[in-house]
């Protein structure tokens, strides 16, 4: 069984076949999805998927950084709103973004760290973004690092930021990307081994080889599973073992039927 720690199938890319997605999911024995939230805008979406198909789409709560600009205080209100009154499994997804744009930097760290402490003080996992941040992801990961568990999304470091990253307790996050010809995630996964990854797609984005350019979907996890497995020279079931085992553990999981209505 596989986990997909990473999927946004709840968003409108998927509207015109999104039971199909699930079923393609399934039988390639992808058998339980994170949902990460974004922000207000699409989040009823994501918690009407996750309440019609229980024991496989399991949602967050938070707000993404690229979702944070003036109006960021509403977002944190109708985030923090609902929790409490809907069952969820991490926080996230939170961090800071760099690449598109830096105007509302110092309110993305505002906005990452209250999602810090709402994990902390609710002991769930965050699934943390950083796009051309990854030193400013540290910086305030350090002062915050106490009991924080989690998932650095779609790992953009090197093997030294990786040592960091598992060392402040976190897990890192390996997707389609691992795949590419030019990627240098080949030889970070293959000097910190399978021990401490997760897998995810980032579902619709950044589709492995031989599916890169096209919309991404759970069922190309195995594709990522077997990269792994061919870089470090090992059986690819005991990769999926593995990042099974290390999804299930972070986010609290158990093993389930699937049941979509």
């Amino acid at each position: 069984m596989f986990i997909d720690t990473h999927s946004h199938i709840y968003a409108e890319e998927f509207d015109q076949d999104r039971e199909e997605t699930i079923q393609r999911a399934l039988a390639a024995d992808v058998r339980q999805i994170i949902l990460p939230d974004i922000d207000s805008t699409t989040r009823q979406s994501m918690l009407s998927l996750a309440e019609a198909c229980p024991d496989m789409m399991y949602p967050t709560l938070g707000v993404h950084p690229t979702s944070v600009n003036e109006s960021y205080k509403t977002e944190i209100q109708l985030f923090e709103k609902l929790l409490g009154q809907t069952t969820i499994y991490g926080i996230g997804e939170c961090g800071i973004d760099l690449y598109w744009d830096k105007t509302f930097y110092k309110e993305q760290v505002i906005v990452f760290e209250r999602q810090l402490n709402i994990a902390r003080e609710m002991n769930l996992p965050v699934i943390v973004h950083s796009r051309d941040s990854l030193t400013e992801i540290f910086t305030v990961l350090k002062k915050q690092h106490y009991n924080m568990k989690g998932i650095l999304h779609c790992f953009p470091g090197t093997e030294e930021d990786a040592r960091r990253a598992i060392d402040l307790g976190f897990l890192l996050g390996i997707g389609g990307v691992v795949t590419f010809k030019k990627s240098s995630m080949a030889e970070v996964v293959e000097k910190t081994g399978v021990d401490h990854l997760v897998l995810e797609t980032d579902a619709p984005y950044l589709a492995p080889v031989p599916y890169r350019g096209k919309r991404n979907e759970s069922s190309y996890i195995p594709c990522i599973a077997a990269k792994i497995a061919e870089i470090l020279g090992i059986d690819s079931k005991k990769v999926e073992e593995i990042t099974t085992n290390n999804a299930m553990n972070l986010f609290n999981l158990h093993v389930s039927s699937p049941n979509c209505s």
